[in-house]
């Protein structure tokens, strides 16, 4: 349906980085946009923790798909190298396990192949056809699916050849896709772990998601000078130069909507203002269920789908510690023995997994501006079941639970974290990523990738009831991850430039 647009003016509400992506791209369409952002500084869930000297992301901690920021910055003529500065980081992940073995892959073929050929002598064909094949379905998924605005779910498949189909391996699970290429449990493990992040396990998300751990090792792993927050830095800044308005300190209290149309906003100090549309960059079901008049929270934006699966909570740790941490490389995955019992503990018993898997990154080896001399920042990331299935927590207990079990974690490999050692300690429990930014259940990465909420059958990115009122976002199309959101950034702009012809 075509929605006229009485006059190219648009609010976005949130300056996360599909919201100011966004804004990028209708500015260079010729839009008033002005963004209101609750929080003192943009970049919504990826934002920052200065404290004692130590610099801190709170979300985002790597950056892949570096080609999807270049793009961005080249639509409006510039150069990412001139706004940030990539460290790279190879070898990119080590996983461990418990009994000690460990698995880095790296960007470098030959490396890799050693690497593989350590834990599975005689893999290099299966690696081979492995890397092929991924590469395959990365060129074709980004290609065709996954940077369209197509609402259509036969439209959208009929885009794939039928070779293209049978290759995708949607029907079969990522699992069952690692196992044609690895024998090997521990490579297995290790690609398929970025599941938990999608919101599934191994077993029941699509084989097409061979393609994360593909792309990592394709286009390597990255962090901007300054952490993600210089990346946030950047991209606010080529907002500002090319005319966006960033308004912080100025919380919506709700999209105001009469005869179905968006009319404007109102501010949480009363004070309103007209605007013929906007963008939520607000996690979807929360602007719905609270930024919506009565009534839209029950009404779906996506009929083939009532509510959203969502991905994990998370709790998160920020140490300052004085001096190095040895034994241990910019990131670290930590598994468990029992891996899909953590999975099942997670998604089907609602309780963060006994056998604990938790990410560890130390960005202050590879940007030591991030942390004081001599010293290092760490960010720990444990998952957890979002709100709704974990019901109510004790997290005072239960953080303080959580890192007795870190600790004793890391003294298993040899890495030993003494109190003294300690300069600064924030922890962010689900209720504060809920309470913070918004994220709808404590979610922190969004509604999940399982095959009924990918392209067209996730929620789309403008309402389905009220006429100027569009979404950008983990939530919404194309999915999770920071160059997805922007690419979605990117298709809520396209999606409303359409509309404006």
């Amino acid at each position: 349906m075509t929605r006229p647009f009485p006059e190219k003016r648009i609010a976005i509400i949130g300056a996360g980085v599909g919201g100011l992506t966004a804004a990028i791209y209708l500015r260079l369409a010729g839009f008033e946009v002005s963004i209101y952002e609750a929080l003192p500084r943009p970049g919504g869930r990826a934002n920052l923790i200065e404290q004692e000297g130590f610099r801190f992301d709170t979300g985002p901690s790597l950056l892949n798909y570096p080609w999807v920021f270049e793009g961005l910055f080249a639509a409006a003529g510039r150069r990412l190298i001139d706004y940030v500065t990539l460290l790279p980081i190879d070898p990119s992940i080590t996983f461990l396990w418990p009994d000690g073995t460990s698995f880095t892959p790296s960007s470098d073929l030959r490396r890799l192949r050693d690497e593989c050929e350590r834990l599975e002598p005689g893999v290099t064909p299966g690696l081979t056809a492995f890397l092929s094949d991924a590469e395959i379905k990365y060129n074709f998924s980004f290609r065709k699916l996954v940077r369209q605005n197509v609402d259509n779910p036969l439209a959208w498949l009929c885009a794939l050849s039928l070779g293209e189909m049978a290759k995708s391996a949607v029907w079969r699970s990522l699992d069952s896709e690692l196992k044609r290429f690895f024998g090997s449990r521990h490579i297995r493990e290790a690609f398929g772990s970025y599941a938990m992040y999608l919101g599934g396990s191994p077993q029941n998300l699509p084989g097409l998601f061979s393609i994360l751990s593909y792309a990592e090792l394709a286009y390597g792993l990255w962090l901007p000078r300054g952490g993600i927050y210089g990346l946030i830095e950047g991209i606010a800044r080529l907002a500002g130069e090319l005319g966006v308005n960033i308004i912080t300190g100025r919380r919506v209290r709700r999209v105001i909507v009469r005869d179905g149309r968006v009319r404007g906003l109102e501010f949480a100090d009363g004070t309103t203002e007209d605007w013929p549309s906007v963008i939520s960059n607000v996690d979807l079901p929360t602007t719905r269920r609270e930024l919506l008049p009565p009534g839209y929270a029950q009404r779906p934006n996506n009929l083939l789908r009532r509510h959203p699966v969502m991905t994990p909570g998370v709790v998160t740790f920020y140490w300052g510690l004085r001096g190095r941490l040895e034994g241990l490389q910019h990131h670290t995955i930590f598994l468990p023995d029992h891996f899909d019992a953590a999975f099942d503990d997670l998604f089907k018993q609602h309780r963060i997994p006994e056998d604990l898997p938790f990410y560890l990154s130390m960005p202050s080896a590879t940007d030591p501006t991030l942390s004081p001399p001599g010293c290092t920042t760490v960010f720990v990331l444990i998952p957890t079941p979002i709100s709704s299935d974990a019901g109510p927590a004790d997290w005072a207990t239960t953080t303080t639970f959580l890192k007795t079990r870190i600790l004793e974690r890391l003294r298993r490999h040899n890495v030993v974290i003494a109190p003294g050692r300690l300069i600064v300690e924030r922890i962010l429990t689900p209720e504060d990523w809920q309470e913070m930014f918004g994220l709808y259940q404590g979610s922190a990465f969004g509604a999940a990738h399982t095959l009924f909420q990918l392209g067209p059958f996730r929620d789309r990115n403008l309402d389905r009831d009220i006429h100027g009122l569009y979404y950008t976002g983990a939530g919404t199309t194309p999915g999770t991850g920071l160059p997805i959101v922007v690419l979605s950034g990117q298709m809520t702009a396209e999606r409303i430039c359409q509309h404006a012809r």
